[in-house]
C-alpha cells in the first residue's frame, strides 16, 4: 500500500513536470503569435518561468526513479558490494540532508513572502509564494524520494535508480 502511494506520488510529480514543460510551449506559441499580431500575452514570460522552476523541481524526483541523473560511477563500479552500499548510502543520506535544508529555507522563504505580502513584478502581479510552492512540493518529493532510496540501501536492496541504470546498461551491451 505504501510502496504503490509513494510511486504514485513520483509518477504524479513527473506528470506535472511535463505539464508545466507543456505549458511553456503553450505560453511561447501564443506570445510568438500575439507578437505576430501586433499584441501581447500579459506575462507570459513570467508564467513561463514558474513553469520552468515547477518542470525542473517537480522532475527531480521522478528523474532520480528512472535513473535518469547524472552519476560518475567510476568509484562506484570499483568498490565490493558492502563497500558500494555504504558509498550509496552516504550519498543517500547527504543528498537528503542538503535537500531538507533547502526545503526548510524554502518553507521559510514563503512564510516571509506571505507575511510580508510580496507580489511578483509583472503586469498580472500574483502573490510570489504561489509560484514558490512549485519549488517546495518540487523538494518536499525530491526529499521523499531520497529517504525511500536510503531505506531500500540499508535494508540491503539495490536502490531503484540504480536498477535501471543495470538495465540501461545491459541493453546497450547487448546493442553492440
Amino acid at each position: 500500500m505504501i510502496r504503490r502511494t509513494l510511486d504514485f506520488v513520483y509518477a504524479a510529480s513527473g506528470a506535472v513536470a511535463v505539464t508545466c514543460l507543456a505549458l511553456i510551449a503553450v505560453l511561447t506559441l501564443s506570445q510568438v503569435a500575439a507578437r505576430l499580431s501586433g499584441t501581447l500575452v500579459p506575462s507570459a514570460d513570467d508564467f513561463a518561468g514558474y513553469a520552468m522552476a515547477g518542470a525542473v523541481f517537480l522532475g527531480f524526483a521522478h528523474t532520480l526513479r528512472t535513473g535518469g541523473h547524472v552519476r560518475v560511477l567510476t568509484l562506484l563500479a570499483r568498490l565490493r558490494p558492502g563497500g558500494r552500499r555504504a558509498m550509496e548510502a552516504l550519498c543517500a543520506g547527504t543528498a537528503a540532508v542538503i535537500v531538507g535544508y533547502l526545503l526548510w529555507y524554502t518553507g521559510d522563504m514563503i512564510a516571509t513572502t506571505r507575511r510580508l505580502n510580496e507580489f511578483t513584478i509583472g503586469l498580472i502581479p500574483i502573490p510570489k509564494w504561489i509560484p514558490m510552492l512549485l519549488m517546495f512540493a518540487g523538494l518536499s518529493v525530491l526529499l521523499l524520494t531520497l529517504v525511500d532510496e536510503l531505506v531500500r540501501i540499508l535494508r540491503g536492496e539495490q536502490p531503484v535508480y540504480a536498477q535501471h541504470e543495470d538495465a540501461l546498461e545491459s541493453a546497450t551491451s547487448h546493442a553492440e
